[in-house]
C-alpha cells in the first residue's frame, strides 16, 4: 500500500484502545469517517464517547478499511487476539494518521531505551530558544493528531516508542534519532532483534534527504544499517568530539553519563539544522528535567534527593549509579523480562538498596552481594525504614527513588508512583 494514495475520507475505521492517543484519533478523523470506539475495559471511558462504542460480539462482524491501535495494546494477549491478527494488514497507529495528513510536515522523531523524554525536551526547549514554532509530542504524553494550527515551518519533535514504531506502517521522519538500545519490553516483542528493530524502522523509511543520528560505537544498529542499505545520511555520534561543550555544563542534572551522551545528540542535531551551538547551550545550563525522571527533588550539602520513578529496568538506573556517592536506592516493582543488572564492581561500596513490591525476590538475587539489601512488600515501609537510616547518618548522601521495574503492581502508572514518592518523602525530610 502506498500512502501516497491514502486518505482518510469516508473511512470505516475502528479504534482500539481510548487512552489519550485512542480519543484524540477519534476528535481528529471523526468528522470525515466513520468511526467505532472498542476497548477492554470500558469502566473509565468519558460518557460522551460511550454511544460509538461496539461490543465484542457486534465488532467481529463488522469490516474495516482501517483498525487503529493504542501503543498500550498488545495484539497477542488483547481481547480481540484473533481478529487482530486476522486484518494486521490494515493496523496503523496515530503516527501513520498524522503522516498521511500532513506528509510534508518536518519531523524530527526521538527513540531509544534510556532518555527519549529528556532529550525530547531539551530539543524542544532548545528549538523554542532559537524562534522555532516547535511541538512536543508522541510518547511524552502529548497525542500528535491534538496539534492545531499546524503550519509549513513548524517543526514536530516526537518521542516514539517501540510500541508506536511497531504498529506503524506509513510514518517517516525527516531527522530520526535512536539515542541507545538496552533489552527492554521483551515481554511484550519477544526477543531483543524485535525489540531493536521496531525502533529502527524510523530509519529504514527513511530517504537521501532524511538524517539519522546514532551512536558511533552501536554495534546492533550499525550492522542494521549495513544490513538494510540505509539511504539517508547518517550521523554517527562520537562522544568525544564533543568533551569542549561537556567541560561547560554546569547543570548538575548533566552530571551522570547517560545525559550526557543525549546532549551530544543534541548538539549534533543543531549543528545540521544550523542553529547557534552557544545556545544550545545556554538553554542545558538551566534545563530543569522532567517530573519523576531524574528530578531533583531536594538539595542540601548533607542531602540529595532524586524522583526517578521513570525508571523501569536496570539500564536507565546504571548511570545514575555510577554519578553518585553514597547512595540510598529504594527499587522494585514489576521486574522487566531478561533484565540483569550491571554495573563495575568498584560503585558497589556506594550503595545500600531498600527494595519493595512484587518483584522484590527477583531484584534480592539480582544485586550481587556487596551491596546491603533490605526489603518490605510496601514502599510505605521501605520509606518508614529508610527514615531511620538517613538520620544516623551525618554524612553527604543520596536518597536515589529509581525503581527499575514497571508500576503496574502498586500503582496505576509511573507518574502516580512518582507523586506518592513525592508526598511521602517528606517524611525523611520532616526530622533532617
Amino acid at each position: 500500500m502506498n500512502d501516497n494514495q491514502i486518505n482518510l475520507i469516508n473511512k470505516n475505521i475502528l479504534i482500539y484502545g481510548l487512552g489519550k492517543s485512542g480519543l484524540s484519533c477519534f476528535n481528529f478523523l471523526k468528522k470525515d469517517n466513520f468511526c467505532i470506539l472498542f476497548d477492554d475495559n470500558k469502566k473509565n471511558i468519558p460518557e460522551k464517547f460511550k454511544k460509538q462504542l461496539i461490543s465484542f460480539n457486534k465488532l467481529l462482524n463488522l469490516n474495516f478499511d482501517f483498525i487503529v491501535l493504542s501503543p498500550g495494546i498488545d495484539i497477542k494477549k488483547c481481547k480481540i487476539s484473533k481478529y487482530l491478527s486476522k486484518n494486521k494488514s490494515k493496523i496503523i497507529s496515530d503516527l501513520d494518521i498524522f503522516e498521511i495528513s500532513f506528509p510534508d510536515t518536518i519531523k524530527i522523531t526521538v527513540t531509544g531505551t534510556n532518555g527519549k523524554s529528556t532529550t525530547s525536551k531539551l530539543l524542544y526547549d532548545v528549538l523554542k530558544a532559537n524562534k522555532i514554532d516547535a511541538r512536543l509530542t508522541g510518547n511524552i504524553g502529548y497525542p500528535i493528531l491534538k496539534e492545531t494550527n499546524v503550519k509549513k515551518n513548524t517543526v514536530f519533535i516526537i518521542e516514539a516508542s517501540s510500541y508506536q514504531l511497531e504498529y506503524s506502517k506509513f510514518f517517516k521522519t525527516k531527522y530520526s534519532v535512536i539515542l541507545n538500545i538496552h533489552p527492554d519490553h521483551l515481554e511484550r516483542h519477544g526477543t531483543f532483534k524485535n525489540y531493536a528493530e521496531a525502533k529502527f524502522k524510523i530509519i529504514k523509511s527513511q530517504n537521501k534527504n532524511n538524517f539519522a543520528f546514532i551512536e558511533d560505537k552501536n554495534n546492533l544498529i550499525n550492522q542494521l544499517i549495513f544490513k538494510n542499505q540505509i539511504k539517508s545520511k547518517v550521523i554517527k555520534i562520537n562522544y568525544a568530539k564533543y568533551k569542549n561543550y561537556l567541560k561547560q555544563l554546569e547543570n548538575i542534572y548533566f552530571k551522570n553519563p547517560s545525559n550526557k551522551k543525549n546532549f551530544c545528540f543534541v548538539l549534533a542535531i543543531a549543528k545540521i539544522l544550523k542553529l547557534n551551538l552557544k545556545s544550545v547551550l545556554c538553554v542545558a545550563n538551566k534545563f530543569k528535567g522532567l517530573d519523576f525522571r531524574q528530578q531533583i527533588m531536594h538539595k542540601t550539602k548533607k542531602l540529595l534527593i532524586i524522583n526517578d520513578s521513570k525508571s523501569t529496568s536496570f539500564s536507565s538506573t546504571i548511570p545514575l549509579l555510577e554519578s553518585h556517592r553514597n547512595i540510598y536506592w529504594i527499587l522494585g516493582g514489576l521486574a522487566k523480562k531478561g533484565d540483569r543488572f550491571k554495573l563495575k564492581k568498584k560503585y558497589f561500596s556506594n550503595i545500600t538498596s531498600y527494595i519493595y513490591g512484587r518483584d522484590r525476590n527477583f531484584f534480592i538475587k539480582s544485586l550481587p552481594k556487596e551491596i546491603p539489601k533490605y526489603s518490605s512488600s510496601t514502599l510505605t515501609n521501605v520509606l518508614k525504614n529508610l527514615k531511620n537510616k538517613i538520620k544516623k547518618d551525618k554524612n553527604k548522601k543520596v536518597v536515589l527513588f529509581s525503581p527499575s521495574a514497571a508500576s503496574f503492581d502498586q500503582f496505576k502508572n509511573f507518574e502516580e508512583r512518582g507523586r506518592f514518592f513525592n508526598k511521602n518523602i517528606k517524611l525523611i525530610l520532616k526530622n533532617h
